[in-house]
């Protein structure tokens, strides 16, 4: 569920009317409800009840700070993939003993940042990565905590692009690999295996391929445990989906009756990652009508909002529900929803029946929690978007919009240029 409304006729986030927002911070921006993000954390978390669990919220979601912050005061982890994202779930208070770092391109100087920071688990994804990270720990003399993300070839059965558990895709080891290197790791003197690592995909509608993958990595537990190398903690990673349009993704609880069925009374740490889930379905993004074109056959909505705010339906041709600001009472029109980019795939929606609106119209786009601003850029030299925060009756500019000052930041102009 999540906290976006009708109310009189206005949509509403929480207590606050989305027009009031509009007023105040201008179009475009993204509006996140901190009731909702609140209520899906805790209603995940309280899914595994007393399994012992960390719940490491996955930054590349969204990874604003005031929403990391929410989630360190509910005592939440982290799951990062950058030191930018480690950067950001420090700043935030998250402790390090909370933080998981994935990703399969970590630098030396990413390695070391993490080492120095003492987070709880690194999870390793090749075995380039694993002699670059032994020499590391031997030159810094420090206990560095590892596991190795393992590549069960599980078919999530979810979009191309948001696959991660097959043998084609780029991320984990295989299972033989994974085997071989653990006993190399045992034998180092500052690597310590803590963990076995997998995540096979996001946006995963059915049960069957978690549960596949528990299966998988538990019997892999038990072949470790009899080559002597006993692992504390199992990493399933994220990926359960969400409601865009009719979608019926599983209920947190259903989820973690399937872990624990599956995993058995292991007495393991259940590391979690979720992200989409909890993030999802929190935030709206809210865009200006500009213009409404006609052309022979077709009809065109122009918004302020575009590909470089949100890439997701030109990238992975997703669907995300439309919705005026005012509640709709007329006719409907089958529309392309369409950004000022130069580009044809700078599109929200095409051939969508939408309600008949005029210019000036405020459009809210709903799940655009995750991956909305997270994946946003300047393309086209547009600025990046502000972003608000509802809690209750009150709203918080939580990032403000780009100045033009801001796009040239960090540029410099060679002295035979100067004028």
């Amino acid at each position: 569920m999540d906290y976006f409304e009708y109310r009189n006729g206005e949509l509403f986030c929480e207590d606050v009317p989305v027009k009031a927002v509009a007023k105040k911070v201008g179009t475009p921006f993204y509006l996140y409800s901190h009731g909702t993000f609140e209520r899906h954390l805790r209603v995940f978390d309280g899914a595994f009840g007393e399994m012992p669990h960390i719940v490491c919220y996955s930054l590349k979601a969204n990874p604003n700070g005031a929403l990391l912050r929410t989630v360190a005061k509910l005592g939440g982890g982290a799951d990062v993939v950058s030191g930018g994202e480690l950067y950001r779930a420090l700043e935030a208070g998250i402790p390090a003993r909370k933080i998981v770092y994935s990703g399969v391109g970590k630098t030396s100087e990413e390695l070391r940042y993490a080492i120095d920071a003492g987070i709880r688990m690194i999870n390793i994804e090749s075995e380039g990565e694993f002699l670059a990270l032994t020499k590391i720990s031997r030159k810094m003399k420090k206990r560095v905590p590892v596991s190795i993300r393992v590549n069960p070839e599980i078919d999530p059965k979810t979009h191309p692009y948001i696959t991660t558990g097959l043998k084609k895709n780029k991320f984990g080891v295989l299972r033989n690999e994974a085997v071989r290197l653990y006993r190399e790791i045992a034998a180092e003197e500052y690597l310590v295996p803590v963990g076995i690592s997998s995540h096979i995909g996001s946006q995963i509608l059915e049960l069957g391929p978690f549960a596949e993958a528990v299966m998988s990595l538990k019997s892999m537990i038990l072949e470790l445990k009899g080559q002597g190398i006993d692992v504390e903690m199992l990493d399933i990673g994220g990926g359960l989906g969400i409601t865009y349009k009719d979608e019926l993704p599983p209920d947190p609880v259903e989820y973690a009756r399937v872990v624990r069925d599956n995993l058995g009374n292991t007495g393991i740490t259940l590391v979690l990652e979720p992200g989409r889930v909890i993030v999802g379905n929190s935030g709206i993004f809210v865009t200006k009508m500009l213009y409404v074109k006609e052309t022979p056959g077709k009809v065109f909505y122009i918004v302020d909002g575009a590909m470089n705010d949100l890439v997701r339906p030109s990238l992975y041709n997703a669907y995300h529900t439309i919705l005026p600001v005012e509640e709709p009472k007329g006719k409907t029109v089958v529309v392309d929803l369409v950004g000022p980019i130069c580009e044809s795939g700078d599109f929200f929606a095409k051939d969508r029946e939408l309600a008949e609106m005029k210019e000036g119209a405020l459009l809210a786009i709903k799940g655009a929690g995750a991956y909305g601003f997270a994946m946003s850029s300047n393309y086209n030299s547009r600025r990046r978007t502000a972003e608000v925060l509802v809690k209750g009756g009150e709203f918080f500019v939580v990032r403000k919009r780009e100045s033009f000052k801001d796009l040239t930041r960090g540029e410099s102009i060679p002295h035979f240029l100067e004028v």
